[in-house]
């Protein structure tokens, strides 16, 4: 393939500030990407928060220009000098740098480093990989770590928050499916309740109740929480956290503050956990698709997915800044 379509990011800066940008679709040639081990031949990506961060021209995302965006894709094995991998390979990659320093999976081609590469698991097409992405990867690794800091289905409710976005959407099916009782924080509850409940909520509440600056330590409500928003929603969340319990932190959709006081660690022993999907080890990336591969109803998934094209893309991306997006969004880049 000499050449091939992907969505391109160009940026000036004035020292740190952003003076231009665009990000449109373009024709190129393979000498555009680097000459990493592990040629892709790439089916899907998906669309996250951090990717419409990318593509409105937001700071702290991109790091160099010009630049492929998207940190996934799932594709196929076109060409390997890593022993590891070879042509015919069904793979995906979740971040690991991909749409914010090297090349990413908003493209018909990728050329990468087979570090991070994990094989598609059976019980999944291309497409439901896609759809997963790094949102249902950052769900996962959070579902585990509540899981080793003894949160069990048995235990009592579990809250996630920003419950209609990609994290917490695929959050809640795993979580019901595992027999837990689910609460779900949403700034959309009335006409999101439906959906949610149809993932396995027990119960819809509206953000507002956990938005707004709150006591450094409120009635104990949760054995466990996942939180994809930050800010005084993590605060509230911690504050309300039964003794013992554990709270996992992976996004900042309200901010990246922590208005916070050090007392639920200290009079509940509540832990907080972060998770960072884009470093994680090759171990851990393993260790979460399998467990995504078995808890994780193919259905529920398909619920929560629209698809777009790839020139559709960048007004896809508007959308899920504005908050007009529930679920997952698959990219066809071939469409």
């Amino acid at each position: 393939m000499s050449g091939f379509r992907a969505i391109v990011i160009e940026q000036e800066r004035d020292g740190g500030r952003i003076t231009a940008h665009t990000a449109e679709v373009r024709m190129l040639r393979t000498e555009f990407l680097s000459d990493a081990p592990v040629a892709v031949a790439v089916e899907y990506s998906g669309l996250n928060y951090k990717d419409g961060l990318a593509l409105d021209g937001r700071p702290g995302i991109v790091a160099t220009s010009p630049l492929i965006p998207g940190i996934d894709l799932v594709g196929t094995v076109d060409h390997s000098d890593d022993e590891r991998w070879q042509p015919g390979d069904r793979v995906l990659l979740n971040g690991a740098g991909i749409g914010e320093r090297l090349n990413g999976g908003l493209a018909e081609r990728a050329h990468v480093s087979g570090d991070a590469l994990v094989r598609v698991p059976d019980a999944f097409t291309s497409r439901q990989a896609a759809a997963i992405g790094t949102a249902g990867f950052t769900a996962m690794l959070s579902v585990l770590a509540l899981e080793r800091g003894g949160v069990m289905a048995e235990g009592g409710p579990v809250l996630v928050t920003g419950a209609s976005g990609g994290v917490g959407s695929v959050a809640i099916a795993i979580l019901a499916r595992l027999g837990y009782e689910v609460t779900a924080s949403t700034g959309r509850a009335a006409e999101e309740s439906e959906y949610l409940r149809r993932l396995g909520a027990s119960e819809v509440m509206d953000r507002d109740e956990l938005s707004d600056p709150g006591k450094p330590m409120q009635g104990q409500r949760w054995q466990g929480v996942l939180d994809a928003v930050g800010s005084h929603t993590l605060a509230n969340a911690l504050a309300q956290t039964r003794y013992g319990g554990t709270v996992t932190a992976c996004g900042l959709a309200q901010g990246p503050d922590l208005p916070a006081t050090v007392l639920p660690f200290i009079l509940r022993a509540v832990s907080l956990v972060g998770i960072n999907s884009v470093d994680a080890p090759r171990s851990q990336r393993e260790e979460a698709w399998q467990r995504l591969a078995t808890d994780l109803d193919p259905a529920l998934l398909e619920e929560m997915t629209e698809e777009v094209t790839l020139a559709e893309t960048v007004d896809r991306a508007e959308q899920i800044l504005a908050g007009q997006v529930r679920g997952r969004t698959v990219v066809n880049v071939r469409g």
